[in-house]
């Protein structure tokens, strides 16, 4: 098997395993606990909350530890809504974000507040200026993703967030694609709030961060014995938490090199298939996309029904979390044709990707589209 679906979620690094092992032994305590056990607990706690800080230009005492990107997305939507209720009522995203955000967003729709969904162009960019259009007054919240899940796009974050601040808006990044391929820094993106998912970046399932600007308007999505500083309450998930912290380390200390050679591989994939396959295309921005990640199209067939044909090929038509809709609702807002939207395969490279298995998987995939395509 080929495993080219790392955008969906990654393998577990040693760094991360290692990580976890004490708190699954003798280091079990809660950190809520004031006896030695408990005191270790939420001493290595707090470290894994200083390393997450560090990776990302942030102080510990702006990193929310949640279960995954979905919660940190909603509470960031729904606590910044509640929170600034009275200074607005509209907030802003993109077209093409994460469901995890778009139906936060439709959930406020639903409740009287009223929000708009910026477009983007061919290549899966937001335009500035759109976005700046779309900052009307009584506007709290902007959402715009670092990186798209299926394209690989990259957005213009930076530009955007001086934007926000000059506006008076909140600004959140979903950063869960974009950590550990590309730098991630809260600082030079202006960024109020940023997502981080561990299942993306080499941890364990079931573990997120939240960056939350310090002094930015927030209320608790949940609520009980006052854990992460009242932000987030529920025992914390130290293992987990240690696990991400070790995993963000591991995939940001050599990030140049390896997104290097990610995107060298990648290339070389996307070459292959072109070289084979008469009329294949690419989806999303060439210039400024993950170095991981490509999105095509294989002409006159579905995706789906090449990688059926190919099932040593481990990858996706769009993303994980939505799989089986017929038609991605990113490549949509892009204007791509039903027909090249429903040929789309997204291949996602790993840090443990090798050349032969590159190859082996476009040699699959051109025989699987040469048999359905007669």
């Amino acid at each position: 098997m080929i495993y080219l679906d790392h955008n969906a979620t990654t393998p577990v690094c040693s760094e991360a395993r290692e990580a976890m092992r004490p708190f699954f032994e003798a280091g079990f305590g809660n950190p809520s606990s004031d006896y030695p056990v408990g005191r270790a607990a939420r001493a290595a706690l707090e470290e894994a909350r200083s390393r997450t800080a560090a990776a990302i230009g942030a102080t510990p005492d702006e990193i929310v530890f949640t279960s995954c990107a979905t919660e940190s997305n909603n509470t960031v939507i729904l606590g910044a809504a509640r929170a600034l209720k009275d200074k607005g009522r509209r907030v802003v995203a993109t077209a093409v974000e994460h469901p995890s955000v778009t139906n936060p967003v439709l959930h406020l729709l639903e409740n009287g507040w009223d929000a708009e969904f910026v477009g983007v162009d061919g290549a899966g960019r937001v335009d500035p200026d759109a976005v700046q259009k779309a900052l009307r007054p009584g506007t709290v919240l902007l959402s715009v993703m670092h990186a798209n899940n299926e394209t690989g796009s990259i957005q213009p974050v930076a530009e955007i967030g001086r934007m926000c601040r000059q506006r008076g808006v909140l600004f959140h990044v979903d950063a869960a694609q974009s950590m550990g391929k590309i730098p991630v820094n809260v600082g030079e993106i202006e960024a109020d709030f940023l997502t981080i998912a561990g299942h993306k970046i080499y941890a364990p399932k079931g573990v997120g961060a939240l960056y939350v600007r310090r002094g930015a308007p927030f209320e608790p999505l949940l609520r009980g014995g006052g854990q992460e500083r009242g932000r987030r309450a529920g025992t914390e998930n130290v293992a987990f938490a240690a696990a991400l912290a070790a995993a963000i380390e591991a995939a940001t200390q050599n990030l140049a090199d390896a997104s290097a050679r990610m995107a060298a591989l990648r290339d070389r994939l996307v070459t292959l298939l072109s070289d084979s396959v008469p009329g294949l295309a690419q989806n999303g921005d060439p210039d400024n996309r993950l170095p991981n990640t490509a999105n095509v199209s294989f002409p006159g067939v579905s995706g789906a029904e090449v990688l059926a044909a190919a099932p040593e090929v481990l990858a996706s038509t769009g993303a994980a979390c939505h799989a089986g809709a017929s038609v991605s609702h990113v490549l949509v807002a892009m204007g791509l044709s039903r027909e090249r939207a429903l040929g789309a395969v997204r291949l996602s490279l790993g840090r443990a990707t090798t050349r032969d298995e590159v190859e082996a998987a476009a040699a699959a995939m051109v025989r699987a589209f040469r048999m359905l395509a007669g």
